[in-house]
């Protein structure tokens, strides 16, 4: 399990935690019965979206996802994962790695595979150099099917998983899921949001 007590000694890292937490319990937090992506009923809501496609809250996650990621995978060439989640936390880790002269590309990992031309799975494949690592980015683990069919698309096109990187794990077994295939960190759990 990657240690991220060095992390929140650095005040930037603590307080963009803080804030992001902050813009994720006022626009993406909801106490309501709703049915998850996995089919599950729960009694609350995390729309991580809400907060990623925000200019704000994409800028702290890129910044918090990008020191995550040089402590969990150091060697790492590139960050993505299964769309539409993972999407704008994948380019915000770009824009914030290009910033910070360590540039990670961002590749996007189908549903399915195209219905034309290659029938490929995943998008900007070409500019990730598979012999360095990838890092898989979530935006929230219940299960973690998501999460590992975006490892298993990229395994299968060549890529080495070094990790998986989320916003919220939900605490509902989709840590130990995830963690069958890959090291997983998330910033925050459901006992961010509940008490």
């Amino acid at each position: 399990m990657i240690e991220l007590a060095p992390l929140f000694a650095e005040p930037v890292f603590a307080q963009g935690r803080e804030r992001l937490l902050g813009l994720l319990r006022t626009h993406a937090f909801a106490e309501r019965d709703v049915v998850l992506a996995s089919g599950q009923r729960s009694n609350f809501y995390v729309d991580c979206k809400t907060v990623s496609l925000d200019a704000e809250g994409s800028f702290w996650i890129g910044l918090l996802f990008r020191r995550v990621i040089e402590l969990m995978a150091p060697d790492a060439g590139a960050v993505g994962g299964l769309t539409l989640g993972a999407d704008p936390l994948a380019t915000a880790v770009a824009v914030a790695s290009f910033q910070a002269g360590r540039p990670l590309h961002a590749f996007i990992v189908r549903k399915e595979p195209k219905g034309h031309g290659t029938g490929q799975w995943l998008e900007a494949a070409a500019r990730v150099d598979a012999a360095r690592p990838v890092v898989i980015l979530e935006d929230v683990v219940t299960t973690g099917g998501s999460t590992i069919k975006a490892i298993e698309r990229a395994t299968a096109s060549g890529l080495k998983v070094a990790g998986v990187v989320a916003l919220v794990d939900r605490l509902e077994g989709g840590r130990a899921a995830v963690e069958a295939h890959a090291p997983l960190v998330a910033l925050y759990t459901r006992k961010d949001f509940l008490p």
